[in-house]
């Protein structure tokens, strides 16, 4: 059964002093993203502002799941972005 995380993730080891959208292989990446957003996977996400996280809220059975998923990110290989931290999120307040 599908339910709602918090993923954070974070800048890897390859990620340099330039702009999120000059990183390198950003089309790729943000081709990719579109698409977890697009199949319902991703709800919401970005990055927060002055600091190198991004937060993705999203829809999966389990953490093996939203990791799968996630390795495939050109990103992910890279070395641009780790997963830092996936939290099962219940939402109280307002909705998706």
């Amino acid at each position: 059964m599908k339910q709602t995380f918090a993923v954070m993730r974070t800048y890897g080891v390859a990620w340099d002093s330039r702009s999120l959208e000059a990183q390198d292989a950003w089309q790729p990446h943000a081709a990719f993203m579109n698409a977890l957003h697009s199949d319902g996977f991703v709800l919401l996400g970005g990055p927060l502002d002055g600091t190198p996280d991004v937060l993705l809220i999203v829809r999966a059975d389990d953490e093996a799941e939203i990791r799968s998923r996630l390795d495939a990110d050109p990103w992910s290989h890279m070395n641009l972005l780790t997963v830092a931290r996936i939290v099962p999120w219940t939402i109280r307040l307002g909705s998706l």
